[in-house]
């Protein structure tokens, strides 16, 4: 049956009684004392009042009609925690022999008018109090611990100031109290946040969280974190959704502050960081865990009393928070000790008996409010559900536990310190004024206490650290706070922070780990272009231009790719070009192949066939050696065209261009020198001596050699001056290299081939003077054809070889060299070969001999 009612509990976040219910919490004290020969003060919440509908008191503004009593059981720990250390203390003989700690903790109240009262009553002993004045028993005072909400510390802080008596805050610390100058007699227990911007940065960058949010109180505190968060913020590209400054109240009707929870909720930003102490945001905590809002991760700085807000909801709306706290060392004497409180070891305490009341089933007693009846036995705040009672020692108990310790050494040093200088007079205690306490506790704090900002403290890098917890409460009730991860500033870069991941329980919205981003991550292959007018955390993704690649998320410009490589059609990889040229293996390079070797076998086949029948007319009145030489020519520079296939080298460029214009030179000077001797032959009617010997001596064959010469010196200045070589193109085709031969100087290739046209420009003058003589054996008409075939081909070829890349402009010069060598062929021997292989009868001088005298009749029949 216990068992079942613990489980029961589970579901039962706030244990709330209405403030007119037993008479024994109408009675309730607003303080606990503890008996000793020097009592420590110390002020902290541990019951509000709190309503739900606010209907005004009718004579108090400070109060409601509906008005509730709440205990806040996580605050109760503080109380435990000191009374822990007192008599950790009080036991040891070493610290402080013959000399017993005691404390008197009073109640902080929900007003801000009432904040001093406590002070006030512990100063003068009584329970109305007097300002300067110490009506009761004469007792020593040596500190007051205060906490954990800034402002009241700061309140207190004022009036203690004026009685000089020392002050630890256990609370979070708070740079501005560190003023000496206004805090005179105020020491902070707990260590500096200078790494906490550090370690949420951390956390941000680790799930990838680029767009959060930010609650911070408004106050010179909040100012401060706010500066640091931007500043580490921005230098990792971690932009601001909102900034909300909170009021610095501590005022548990602070609902009505929080007017803009719509702006909140509303937020593309998954991820809200909530900076401050539980007392001046508790309105805004209230108020979040009645709007239910469970799509946000809320990563907070302290562990937060969570589940006290949260008794609307099965659903709670700080399920799957994350909770930053000082790495402390832990404390299993104090979890013992704890198992060990009850109302009859501790009567003097008035929050058990209630307490035992609330959850082990007791009945106060019909006399005294103290005494219980039919309660469990071996009851023990130990077996209390975690969200309502957590045994283990929390970071705001540690530093209680570490600001009572100090006192106790202090008090020591300066007990010592009497003793040698003025002992004890009749064997009366130590009598001193709080001030004097205050340079020894300046001295121990520096070189015992975790906080000491000092190179001989060696337990600094310790308390630089931070627990990351994990918040789990789903169901309500479940209230476990779960010890996910680790943050050492002092770790290499890269291993500070330590995660658990698959021990994370992210809000019920989430199925897996929350995004909080202003824009989608690019992706590979885009790069970010920001959004004018907004944060840089909000872009659009662009993609990359040709040949560039971004191959990680949210580049800010995409990188080219070196020449060598190139983009991929994802544009995240740079790809190794291939290299490529006019091969043998591809089809193009085996289609210009076999052409040039089918032509060039049978430009040999009709060399054999005028060779044969050289003794023939029509062989002999061509010129039969210059028509050999053309043949050989045709032949090699058939063969020539092999020179553009297959991968380049230094010795291939240099051939390709002096061949391509020795032969085609020896070519054209070969038809030049047909077309001279037709002329001759046929035009002189009474040829001269002159004329005479040039047709017997054969002279012109000696254009052939000058004609060659002359292209010889060209292309040797060609090649001299600035010669062909090697180049590569990476981008005249995609994802290839194409090799191919660079003609170097472009004014000696126009050159070479201007030379040749004028060569083929005097045979079709010349040819063209021949063209109306007996055509039997006259191949006047067939030379000038081919010179305009010539023409045409390079005519074309010039527009159309600048006017490609790669291997297509090799081509188109394989080709050229073929078309004009193959009009040469066709228009100049093949009619010779039809002639002396199937019309043999008209291969005689009896054919060409009617053939003129025919012509003759026909001219004087038409005179």
């Amino acid at each position: 049956m216990f068992w079942i009612f613990i489980f029961g509990v589970l579901y039962i976040p706030n244990f709330v009684c209405a403030f007119t219910g037993y008479m024994c919490y109408e009675t309730i004290e607003e303080y606990t004392y503890h008996e000793g020969d020097l009592t420590i003060g110390a002020f902290f919440p541990l019951h509000i009042y709190s309503t739900r509908n606010h209907v005004p008191h009718e004579l108090d503004p400070y109060y409601f009609q509906d008005m509730y009593l709440e205990y806040n059981f996580m605050n109760y720990q503080f109380l435990l925690a000191l009374m822990f250390t007192i008599q950790e203390i009080n036991r040891n003989p070493h610290l402080l022999p013959n000399t017993t700690l005691g404390f008197e903790h009073h109640n902080i109240k929900f007003s801000e008018k009432n904040i001093l009262l406590g002070p006030f009553l512990w100063l003068s002993g009584l329970s109305n109090q007097l300002v300067n004045y110490n009506c009761g028993q004469k007792r020593n005072l040596p500190a007051a611990l205060t906490g954990t909400s800034w402002a009241i510390s700061a309140h207190i802080g004022t009036l203690l100031q004026l009685y000089k008596i020392p002050q630890f805050t256990f609370g979070h610390f708070d740079s501005n109290m560190n003023d000496q100058s206004q805090y005179k007699t105020l020491f902070q227990v707990a260590p500096e946040d200078t790494y906490l911007s550090l370690a949420l940065v951390s956390l941000m960058l680790y799930f990838s969280w680029s767009w959060v949010g930010l609650i911070v109180p408004n106050d010179p505190r909040g100012t401060q974190i706010l500066s640091d968060f931007r500043e580490v913020m921005e230098s990792n590209r971690i932009c601001l959704a909102f900034v909300k400054m909170i009021p610095g109240t501590w005022n548990s009707y602070s609902d009505a502050i929080w007017k803009n929870m719509e702006k909140i909720q509303e937020s593309s930003a998954n991820v809200i960081i909530i900076y401050g102490d539980t007392v001046s945001l508790q309105g805004l905590m209230r108020h979040i865990a009645q709007l239910l809002v469970t799509w946000k991760v809320w990563v907070l700085n302290s562990q937060w009393d969570i589940d006290y807000y949260s008794d609307y909801f099965m659903i709670e709306s700080f399920h799957g928070s994350l909770i930053f706290s000082h790495h402390h060392e832990e404390m299993v004497e104090f979890v013992n000790f704890v198992q060990t409180v009850n109302p009859y070891t501790y009567p003097e305490d008035a929050y058990l008996p209630k307490f035992w009341v609330f959850f082990f089933n007791c009945s106060f007693s019909e006399f005294d409010c103290q005494l219980l009846e039919n309660c469990q036995p071996n009851a023990s705040l130990d077996l209390l559900p975690r969200h309502i009672f957590d045994p283990a020692m929390s970071e705001e108990s540690y530093n209680i536990y570490n600001a009572v310790y100090a006192l106790a050494h202090s008090l020591h040093e300066m007990t010592v310190q009497q003793i040698q200088t003025q002992p004890y007079a009749n064997g009366e205690g130590m009598a001193f004024s709080p001030w004097q306490i205050l340079p020894f506790l300046k001295i121990t704090l520096l070189k015992n206490h975790p906080s000491g900002q000092t190179v001989i403290d060696e337990r600094k890098n310790l308390y630089s650290e931070y627990d990351i917890f994990n918040f789990w409460n789903f169901p309500t009730g479940l209230g476990l706070k779960m010890k996910v991860g680790t943050f050492s500033p002092n770790s290499p870069q890269g291993h500070r922070l330590s995660l658990s991941e698959e021990m994370i329980q992210w809000p019920t919205q989430f199925t897996k780990i929350p995004q909080s981003v202003c824009s989608e991550s690019c992706r590979p292959g885009f790069r970010k272009a920001a959004q004018e007018g907004k944060a840089v955390c909000c872009f659009d993704c662009i993609p990359c231009a040709d040949n560039e690649i971004s191959n990680e998320t949210d580049m800010d410009q995409c990188v080219q790719c070196p020449e060598s490589h190139y983009a991929n059609s994802e544009k995240n990889h740079c790809l190794q070009k291939s290299v490529s040229f006019l091969a043998y293996e591809e089809p193009l390079g085996i289609a210009l192949t076999i052409t040039a070797l089918d032509f060039s076998v049978l430009t040999a086949l009709v060399l054999v066939v005028f060779v044969k029948h050289r003794d023939t007319p029509i062989v002999k009145a061509n010129n039969r050696v210059l028509s050999y030489i053309l043949l050989l020519t045709l032949i090699i520079c058939f063969l020539s065209c092999l020179l553009y296939i297959g991968q380049p080298n230094t010795a291939t460029c240099i051939l390709q261009q002096t061949a391509f214009g020795t032969l085609f030179t020896v070519a054209l000077s070969t038809v030049l020198a047909k077309a001279i001797v037709v002329v001759t032959a046929f035009k002189v009617t009474s040829p001269s001596r002159m004329v005479r010997w040039l047709i017997v001596s054969r002279a012109p064959n000696l254009i052939i050699p000058i004609c060659t010469l002359i292209q010889l010196i060209i292309c040797g200045i060609w090649l001299a001056t600035f010669p062909p070589f090697i180049d590569q193109n990476a981008h005249v085709e995609h994802g290839h290299i194409i090799i191919m031969c660079n003609k170097g100087s472009a004014v000696a290739f126009h050159c070479v081939l201007g030379y040749l046209c004028s060569l083929a420009l005097g045979s079709y003058t010349m040819a063209f003077l021949s063209r109306n003589l007996p055509d039997t054996f006259n191949e006047a008409k067939c030379l000038s054809f081919s010179m305009q075939v010539f023409f045409c081909v390079w005519i074309t070829f010039l527009p159309v070889y600048h006017s490609t890349k790669g291997k297509v402009m090799v081509a188109m010069e394989v080709f050229s060299i073929l078309a004009s060598s193959t009009s040469f062929l066709a228009l100049i021997f093949v009619p010779k070969c039809y002639i002396i292989l199937l019309r043999p009868d008209k291969n005689s001088c009896l054919d060409i001999r009617n053939k003129i005298h025919s012509r003759r009749s026909s001219h004087l029949k038409f005179i």
